[in-house]
């Protein structure tokens, strides 16, 4: 048997390590958040149903996102040993300039909706990260008011291309001259998916204020004290719309849209060029052939058509076809470092988030958009190292095997 005797004082001293405490709420809150899905659920806590449910939700079904979710689950690793990963590279040259992290921020509307610092945070938190920021269209900041909360970061500008086309290209004009200096045109909202949720939830901007929504004030009255007492929501790149979300985008945007006119864009804007949406094959030749800077594998993080393919499962077959044409970057899905790595190892040169920074956003403003991109960095370099890899160079096909859930059934 042991021998027991008194601790002595000495003795306990070394395990009297007490942390320093936090006593602001909200760095407490984000320091605790260790994933992305902690983050959401920190921002569910703190945000109304209705701007959660449009960060959250997709069309119909919402199979489409549920399954580039599980595809990046159904993954396989496989990691080399005994390789020097004492220092580990992150960035690497996007579009002609260095990016320090291999991803970057989507273009999300109604992004004030989600918290009063909008699309100033992300493009901020960007800049701070030495990473591209995507302004929408449907933004809820001017291009300039962008441009002046990132004046040295490197910001893009979405387009979609409306009927009228002169507000269209002068809203490109705008960018330009605020600096921007990449065109990302989105190519998959001929009409608006069928979003349920918002449907449901009668999103709107500014929110309508219903008998819900008064019983959503009592719930989260932080998120109301901010939106009335801060500039009225309202959209950054045109007029007030009294309709629904759909009626909006059926309304404005043009489904007539076809590579003549993408080729027209084109030759009207002097930066790079990015063709967002693309869900084939065919049409990733196509662009090459037309001479594009980059496209983007994305179904639109799940919002237009539900059961599009998935951007990662197109991904090998895509950049062994054009890789070498031009560069492939890649959405919806995207949760975690690793996921980054994996669509890198497979020939994404680029990574787009939507939903994680809308999360942090949701969580803690400003802070919270920085905490997410430092959440994605740390896994990023940890799985790195753990596959055996220093550079984003040294990532390659044989790193991953993407495990077979959904197949093609033979006809009879």
């Amino acid at each position: 048997m042991p021998q027991r005797q008194f601790p002595r004082p000495a003795d306990l001293l070394p395990l009297l390590r007490f942390k320093r405490p936090e006593w602001n709420a909200k760095r407490r809150r984000l320091a605790a958040a260790l994933t992305v899905e902690d983050l959401r659920a920190i921002a569910k806590r703190r945000t109304p149903r209705a701007p959660f449910d449009y960060v959250e939700g997709a069309a119909e079904g919402e199979l489409s996102l549920a399954r580039a979710r599980q595809a990046f689950q159904d993954i396989e690793f496989h990691p080399a040993i005994l390789r020097d990963t004492s220092t580990v590279d992150t960035g690497w040259d996007v579009l002609g300039r260095r990016a320090e992290l291999p991803f970057g921020i989507a273009p999300t509307g109604f992004t004030r909706m989600m918290h009063t610092e909008g699309e100033r945070a992300g493009a901020a938190a960007a800049e701070a990260a030495g990473i591209p920021f995507t302004l929408s269209t449907m933004g809820t900041t001017s291009i300039e008011d962008v441009a002046a909360a990132a004046p040295k970061g490197r910001n893009w500008f979405q387009l979609y291309v409306w009927k009228d086309r002169d507000r269209s290209m002068a809203l490109v004009e705008r960018a330009e001259a605020a600096g921007f200096d990449t065109l990302v045109v989105t190519v998959d909202v001929p009409v608006a998916g069928a979003r349920l949720r918002d449907q449901r939830n009668g999103f709107s901007i500014p929110p309508r204020l219903t008998a819900g929504t008064l019983f959503d004030m009592a719930r989260h009255p932080n998120w109301w004290f901010d939106m009335v007492t801060t500039e009225p929501l309202a959209f950054a790149s045109l007029s007030r719309w009294p309709g629904t979300i759909a009626e909006l985008i059926d309304g404005m945007f043009d489904p007539s849209v076809d590579y003549e006119d993408l080729a027209w864009i084109k030759d009207q804007w002097r930066g790079k060029l990015i063709v967002k949406g693309v869900q084939t094959l065919g049409d990733a030749k196509r662009l090459a052939d037309l001479g594009v800077d980059a496209i983007t594998l994305s179904n639109h993080g799940g919002r237009q058509l539900d059961r599009a393919p998935v951007p990662f499962h197109l991904l090998p077959e895509v950049s062994r076809e054009v890789g070498r044409d031009l560069e492939i970057h890649i959405d919806t899905g995207i949760t975690s470092g690793a996921d980054v790595v994996a669509a890198v190892a497979l020939g994404a040169r680029f990574t787009l988030i939507g939903r994680a920074y809308l999360y942090g956003l949701m969580a803690g403003g400003r802070e919270g958009v920085d905490r997410t991109i430092a959440i994605l960095a740390d896994q990023i370099r940890r799985t790195m190292r753990l596959l055996g890899v220093a550079s984003l160079e040294g990532l390659e096909p044989a790193h991953v095997t993407q495990l077979q859930r959904l197949t093609p059934r033979s006809g009879a």
